[in-house]
């Protein structure tokens, strides 16, 4: 499935000139994501609330899943390698949009935050309501037990 429209850093601006425009069709079709491998991978997804899009990385704005990589426990671990593979499922299963939503762009790490859409639907959402991951409080709260 082809998608319309396209995405990049030097786009399209906002109205405020300070950053992409804030609703943009990506030009990835179903199969275009898959789990990142190395640091050269440039559509995938790093984990349950990160991705790479076109080499610029993408945080999740809407939620926090377990981590994959610094986990901190077993429980933890497992439960972000099936965040991270579910959300490659929902990304290949549709037009993939980004929003970019309230005034804080990137965070602390360079990540661009956004809202990731799948045809309509907040992927974050999605892993939310599978219980894959949880909303996003402003904080990052411990998975395990």
């Amino acid at each position: 499935m082809a998608v319309a429209g396209f995405y990049g850093r030097d786009a399209i601006s906002d109205a405020t000139g300070l950053g992409l425009i804030s609703n943009s069709s990506v030009a990835a079709g179903r199969g275009s994501f898959r789990e990142c491998y190395t640091p050269l991978d440039r559509t995938c997804v790093i984990d349950g609330d990160t991705i790479r899009l076109k080499g610029e990385k993408i945080r999740l704005l809407d939620i926090d899943a377990p981590e994959v990589r610094d986990y901190k426990c077993a429980s933890e671990k497992e439960r972000g390698d099936r965040a991270t593979l579910r959300l490659v499922e929902i990304l290949n299963s549709g037009t993939v949009s980004i929003e970019r939503k309230g005034s804080r762009d990137v965070d602390q790490y360079g990540r661009s935050l956004r809202i990731v859409q799948v045809d309509g639907r907040s992927a974050g959402g999605i892993l939310v309501a599978e219980g894959l991951a949880r909303p996003w409080s402003g904080k990052r709260r411990p998975w395990c037990l």
